[in-house]
């Protein structure tokens, strides 16, 4: 989270191309106070397409062509909602997404790409790999490379669209292909490739030396190039020319016929026949000056633009300012695209060839050329350090309304405390009017009929379980920290093995105008209702206020049989069972690195689905197979916790260190020294390890002290039914639950508790 000035206006990013990565870092460098951005975006990891034919070849790494988008928008104190947009609310002003909230926006920009059009071509959706969305390629390649790896025999691969990315992909895909063939010890010449152009010649907005050295390539390569080919219909391993001609192929690639989004279409933007934004020479819609595109989904009037990443990047600045001049009310700047641009093409092999209008020039230190530009373009990009003390510039200011002005004084004055840090009723009500909390009988007066406080039934023969817990929020998505605050806090009650059925949510909100505290509360709230309704539970009430910080927090009722039969605690853990985990660890170093820059967005994502996965499905398998004790991981960490449950129940443990489930990227993090501020005090409890001085040596040793956000489920059961259990486990949706020791009669120790860990391969 970042501590900033009130939020006054929001900046919203609709896809993360190469000019919305450039925005990014400009507001990275030079901040507008008052001003919230959030990037949308369905990919963390974008491709730079000037390195993805380099990619393809083999020539670089995967992290090496990619921009990492969630570690960017951290590096510029941006939201990042990692969803797909579906539509655009311009009355209301709201982004409309597949899974959060809408979204609102004072200023909006869309740099989404281009979207292949493949159903102009009968056959060609069921039977074509599109290489755009260019952020959705690498997946369709790699499944392309496997086919072709797995096929015996021969194996023919159509490209269709031979401008400079078909050509280009073309001869990396046979330069990659070509050398794994010949290292699986196969023929190489089993690759048969043909590239097919609707037009006369290749490359057809490049210069006639260009295309003759090209032409050149080609047919030393053996690649079939056909000309005047327009193709017409695709079938399983068959292609249709115009002219009828059919060609067989196991592998049709599509570079060619993209257009808009479909969702664009019902925005009310004025487009182009091909479905792209119009835009004017200051990226704003022809429409809508609020909203401005850029990139290959814009369509400059006047301008007619080849879909290329040149343009895409340069039209980054420009539209940084007029984002900027948009919400300070000032004039917008024009952006004029050169007429001619130099393009670096590769041919596969580390050789390029250089276009630029009429000039023409080939060889390996093109490449090399290439190779430096890119390289320095990335390093802007993943070359991230925290900024320490952005500056804004003197003169940026956001104009306001007379109501605004007296909100945006409050906000930044002295706040009171008490019941004066309250978050205003008529905020708290608008917020909370679409949130539909799931209804129950026993729920007398809840959150639609409040009161002083909420009244529920206890059902007879039931006894209550309460538990409470708060945090401050440690991303910038109130969403999905909504939702993981409220799976968090369902934990405990989980892991009795209880039934939620209310709960009462306290909210911390930093002070801004009305309009986006509510924003911001009703996103939390919307994440936190939709896991508690999932869970049967009801939210009855709670309290909001203001504060230095987004947090949240709730206290949770649930049921169990007043017999306590079924009940699980802690304390209950038996000498011969087998301890089991749900779910990996590694949240806190995960996060304590992504503060600091240090982690993928990757593994940041894989950590918030985690976060995101219930325990509710987990406890009935536990119970089914015999748990006799349980707990949920939390902020005391693996080994605190366990200490928790072998205390009171007089028995010892073993640990496999070897066989804890780890998030993605958390030994990485733990490897690069990142702890978790609570770490330290959580390893005070290393002084129930009975062989500590062997434990410390493991590279996991670290983690068995790292706290836990909306962790796993920590259980015993007899040994004889582990294995099923942890079968049933997986098939339920927790793919990582693994058996991580056992229990073990109590030694003689000079602690109480004695934890071996086990160092086995």
């Amino acid at each position: 989270m970042h501590p900033a000035s009130p939020v006054l206006r929001d900046i919203v990013l609709i896809g993360g191309g190469h000019s919305h990565v450039v925005v990014l870092r400009m507001f990275a460098m030079r901040p507008l106070p008052g001003v919230r951005l959030t990037l949308i975006c369905t990919d963390t990891d974008t491709p730079y397409s000037g390195m993805l034919p380099g990619y393809i070849a083999g020539h670089y790494s995967f992290d090496e062509v990619h921009i990492d988008l969630r570690r960017l928008a951290e590096f510029a104190g941006a939201r990042y909602y990692r969803d797909e947009v579906i539509g655009i609310d311009r009355d209301e002003r709201r982004v409309l997404c597949r899974h959060h909230p809408a979204v609102s926006y004072d200023a909006l920009s869309i740099n989404i790409g281009s979207t292949p059009q493949l159903g102009q071509v009968p056959g060609a959706v069921d039977h074509a790999v599109p290489v755009k969305p260019i952020r959705r390629f690498n997946e369709r390649w790699l499944a392309l490379f496997e086919r072709v790896r797995a096929h015996a025999g021969s194996s023919t691969i159509a490209v269709v669209g031979a401008g400079a990315a078909g050509v280009e992909l073309t001869l990396a895909m046979q330069y990659r292909l070509r050398n794994e063939l010949t290292a699986l010890g196969r023929d190489p010449d089993e690759l048969r490739f043909h590239l097919f152009s609707a037009e006369p010649e290749i490359l057809p907005t490049h210069n006639a030396a260009v295309r003759r050295a090209f032409a050149s390539v080609l047919a030393a390569r053996g690649v079939s190039v056909h000309c005047n080919a327009e193709v017409t219909q695709v079938a399983a391993g068959r292609l249709s020319i115009h002219d009828g001609t059919q060609l067989a192929a196991d592998e049709i690639v599509w570079v060619t016929q993209a257009g808009g989004a479909a969702w664009l279409r019902d925005t009310g933007l004025a487009l182009d026949e091909s479905g792209f934004i119009r835009v004017t020479e200051t990226l704003q819609s022809e429409t809508d000056p609020l909203i401005f595109a850029a990139g290959d989904c814009a369509a400059m009037i006047g301008h007619p633009l080849e879909k290329a990443g040149v343009f895409a990047v340069r039209m980054g600045p420009p539209l940084a300012e007029n984002l900027r001049s948009v919400i300070t009310h000032e004039e917008p700047s024009r952006y004029r695209p050169q007429s001619r641009w130099l393009a670096l093409i590769s041919t596969g092999d580390r050789h390029a060839i250089a276009s630029r209008g009429w000039l023409y020039a080939r060889g390996d230190w093109i490449w090399r050329w290439k190779d430096w530009i890119d390289r320095r373009f990335m390093r802007k990009f993943c070359d991230l350090a925290p900024m320490l003390n952005p500056k804004p510039a003197d003169n940026d200011a956001i104009p306001l309304a007379p109501a605004e002005e007296a909100q945006a004084i409050s906000a930044i004055a002295m706040r009171c405390g008490g019941c004066g840090a309250k978050v205003g009723a008529t905020v708290l009500s608008r917020a909370l009017a679409n949130v539909q909390a799931i209804p129950r009988d026993d729920v007398l007066i809840g959150l639609h009929a409040p009161d002083d406080a909420a009244v529920m039934r206890v059902p007879a023969g039931k006894a209550m379980v309460h538990t409470v817990d708060f945090f401050r929020a440690f991303i910038d998505d109130p969403w999905v920290f909504g939702r993981i605050a409220a799976n968090h806090a369902l934990g405990d009650i989980f892991a009795m093995g209880a039934e939620p059925q209310s709960a009462t949510a306290i909210a911390t909100l930093p002070p801004g105008l009305e309009a986006k505290l509510e924003d911001t509360l009703r996103h939390m709230m919307a994440g936190a209702v939709s896991v508690l309704n999932e869970a049967g539970c009801a939210l009855v009430g709670g309290h909001t206020g203001e504060g230095g910080e987004l947090a949240l927090g709730f206290a949770i009722n649930g049921l169990i049989d007043e017999s306590l039969a079924g009940i699980l605690t802690k304390g209950a853990l038996k000498p011969g069972e087998v301890l089991l985990l749900t779910k990996p660890i590694g949240t806190g170093t995960l996060f304590a690195a992504n503060a600091r820059l240090k982690a993928r967005g990757r593994w940041i994502d894989a950590a918030l689905e985690s976060m995101q996965v219930s325990n509710r499905a987990a406890m009935p398998i536990l119970i089914a197979h015999g748990a006799s004790a349980c707990t949920d991981l939390t902020g005391f960490g693996l080994l605190g916790h366990l200490v928790e449950m072998t205390k009171p129940s007089g028995v010892d443990a073993e640990l496999d260190m070897n066989a804890l489930p780890l998030l993605e990227g958390a030994a990485d993090c733990i490897a690069a020294g990142v702890v978790s501020s609570l770490q330290p005090a959580n390893l005070r409890l290393r002084r129930a390890l009975a062989n500590q001085e062997i434990a410390v040596g493991h590279p996991n040793y670290p983690l068995i002290f790292d706290p836990q956000t909306a962790g796993g489920l920590l259980a015993s059961v007899p040994a004889e039914r582990a294995e099923s259990c942890l079968a049933a486990l997986r098939a339920a949706g927790y793919p990582q639950a693994a058996r991580i020791g056992r229990v073990l009669e109590q030694g003689a120790a000079i602690e109480p508790i004695r934890l071996i860990l086990s160092r086995s391969p």
